[in-house]
């Protein structure tokens, strides 16, 4: 099998000597670089010999060899670096104040791209990572879209990368940089793990003109309502009274899922059969199709489909895939696309070749590039047969592919579906010391079903630096998910102090929803972290990664006994130990919750020792008459061996 990335630095080795004579303006963050040195820089450099050095580091390296496992299960030993590639390997290498789109004067692309995010592999390696996690990588679609380059949800074709992700001064395509990212990553022992959406697609997919069946469409002539807005006449979610949402979640909560509510007359009559696939045309980049009596139809928007009375503005740039064709269910509702009513969820309504389209999206992955796993976003609203031949044909091919849950629950649902991780709630909860304190005692009493994530902040949540406490906050948070009998997920932006969300999705107040409209938001226009900022906290997570590494096989031990959560009387100390068969040798770890003021630590404990040292910070703390006493300075975490 030709590897890749010797292709690839023949083909930068040419490059550089026919530019032998040029002189780049091209700069990178120091942070990137492969070789050591102070960080908050910027280093000057030729981007071919830049990224051809980068290549030969990589090359040098002995090949790692990755843990083995059966069915994903490598999950519960996974440091997961999470990667929006747009976003986080964007840089203004000109130096000119902005990110030029699509290229900059000499060429080179501002934004992310494989080839750059190559280059910052050993330094992702080097923060203790041994998994990367992409957010969606695929085409994007136009119609509806927010911003300068629209959201890497809108897919506009699942089986096509994002052309703006390759570098075109090397002329090589986004699918080749891509196969050189995954062996690169492989060669360092990163798994590669990339995110899909198997239920929607972008107004503007691809599929549409081929498969109108495989689609919900309706009049043209119908306008979309705006948001908070409850006129019936315009399409938006449907509108339900307080007695129907009131029967609808009575129905939901205890399984009744047969003759659920439908939508209203009014909404329903909205929807028509599709057009024949001749009859569709772009018009102004939006699909339009022609009926056998003329009417004209479109394809609708789609929008938060639970609660039936969900909040949620519209989703403008995606529409929902019609997983089942049954006459009485042609529109688009809680009981068509999650909540699916039984008479609809029935074999012989199946959409079988949109199904058999979607099922082969991981194999194709997996068979292209050599992919380890995929994140699952709106699992929830896929079939469960579905979902089943998902992950039988992908681990047909690969016995150790990955499934992770984009869900919030940590239940056994997930388990019975076959996934071998979920993103848990432990972002919603680490901020708030009581919650988070009722989050760790269950670790010690029935533990969770499976692994989750642990982290302070994902793609659409507020950043950990921008909570109260800023930096010493992230400190704190990343310590402590680190001891956790869970999954470390550090999204990037994070090791630098990142305050800018991706996106507002969840957790915002309407005072930052507004700080943060969407069209300045990273998830769907240009931005850059600030690598050069003051704040960062490399060196912190690579400490709290050389203690976590010594005590891996017993941090990852999910069972009850090896995991006691010790009642502290100071409300602001937090505190567990973690130990092995009933064995009093471990690690004992505590934190002060308060991010303003010092906190007397006094924890009782059995050890005949005098002093316990802080395995993060080296500092001594006495033991006097079995009990640790010290002072916690604000969001202090401390870790001691047993």
């Amino acid at each position: 099998m030709p590897s890749h990335l010797k292709l690839v630095r023949t083909q930068l080795g040419r490059k550089l000597k026919s530019s032998a004579r040029t002189r780049f303006h091209y700069t990178i963050p120091q942070l990137w670089n492969f070789k050591k040195g102070a960080s908050r820089k910027m280093l000057k450099v030729d981007p071919y010999e830049y990224y051809l050095k980068a290549i030969d580091v990589i090359l040098k390296q002995r090949p790692q060899r990755m843990k083995k496992g059966h069915g994903g299960s490598w999950t519960r030993d996974a440091v997961i670096y999470n990667m929006f590639l747009r976003s986080s390997a964007a840089f203004d290498h000109n130096r000119n104040g902005k990110l030029d789109l699509p290229v900059n004067a000499e060429g080179w692309r501002e934004t992310g791209t494989f080839v750059k995010a190559i280059a910052m592999l050993p330094y992702i390696r080097s923060l203790g990572a041994n998994t990367i996690h992409l957010l969606p990588i695929t085409s994007i679609g136009s119609d509806g879209n927010k911003g300068t380059l629209g959201s890497p949800y809108a897919i506009k074709n699942p089986y096509e990368l994002d052309d703006n992700l390759c570098e075109p001064h090397l002329g090589l395509g986004v699918g080749e940089e891509f196969k050189v990212f995954v062996e690169a990553a492989h060669r360092l022992g990163l798994r590669v793990v990339v995110e899909f959406v198997f239920r929607t697609s972008a107004k503007d997919g691809d599929w549409i003109k081929e498969h109108p069946e495989w689609f919900y469409w309706i009049k043209a002539d119908i306008h979309d309502r705006a948001p908070g807005e409850r006129n019936e006449t315009k399409y938006g979610n449907p509108i339900f009274t307080p007695e129907e949402l009131k029967s609808i979640r009575g129905m939901v909560e205890h399984h009744r899922l047969s003759d659920l509510l439908p939508p209203h007359v009014m909404y329903r009559e909205m929807f028509t059969k599709p057009p024949a696939a001749h009859s569709i045309s772009k018009e102004h980049g939006k699909w339009i199709g022609v009926l056998d009596d003329g009417t004209r139809v479109r394809i609708p928007g789609a929008f938060a489909d639970w609660p039936p009375d969900d909040s949620q503005p519209p989703w403008g740039d995606v529409t929902y895939l019609k997983m089942y064709d049954h006459p009485d269910f042609n529109y688009i509702a809680y009981n068509t696309i999650r909540m699916y009513d039984i008479r609809l969820a029935q074999h012989e309504n199946v959409n079988r070749s949109l199904w058999e389209k979607i099922t082969g999206i991981i194999p194709h992955y997996q068979h292209e590039y050599g992919i380890d796993g995929v994140m699952i976003d709106m699992g929830h609203a896929l079939p469960m047969e579905l979902k089943q031949e998902m992950i039988h044909r992908a681990r047909a091919m690969d016995p150790d592919f990955a499934f992770w849950d984009e869900n919030f629950s940590v239940t056994e649902k997930s388990v019975k579906e076959g996934y071998n991780a979920v993103f848990g709630y432990q972002w919603a909860d680490q901020h708030h010391p009581e919650k988070f304190k009722a989050l760790i005692r269950k670790f010690s009493t029935e533990g969770f079903p499976l692994p989750y994530f642990a982290t302070p902040e994902n793609h659409n949540t507020p950043r950990a630096a921008a909570r109260h406490g800023g930096t010493r906050y992230s400190r704190y948070a990343w310590a402590l998910s680190n001891f956790l009998p869970a999954v470390p997920f550090l999204h990037s932006g994070f090791e630098i102090g990142e305050r800018m969300p991706i996106n507002t999705g969840l957790d915002f107040s309407k005072e930052e929803l507004l700080r943060y409209p969407s069209d300045r938001l990273p998830l769907f226009s240009e931005y850059a972290y600030d690598w050069l900022d003051k704040d960062e906290l490399t060196d912190w997570i690579r400490t709290v990664t050389r203690v976590r590494q010594s005590f891996a096989s017993l941090i990852v031990d999910r069972s009850p006994d090896s995991f006691k959560y010790a009642h502290v009387e100071n409300p602001h100390i937090l505190a567990f130990s973690r130990t092995k068969g009933g064995k009093a040798d471990g690690l004992l770890v505590a934190a002060n919750s308060s991010m303003g003021k010092k906190q007397k630590l006094v924890l009782s404990l059995t050890t005949t020792k005098r002093h316990l040292k802080d395995m993060l910070t080296k500092k001594a703390f006495a033991v006097q008459h079995s009990r640790v006493t010290g002072t916690l300075s604000p969001g202090q975490v401390v870790v001691f061996e047993l």
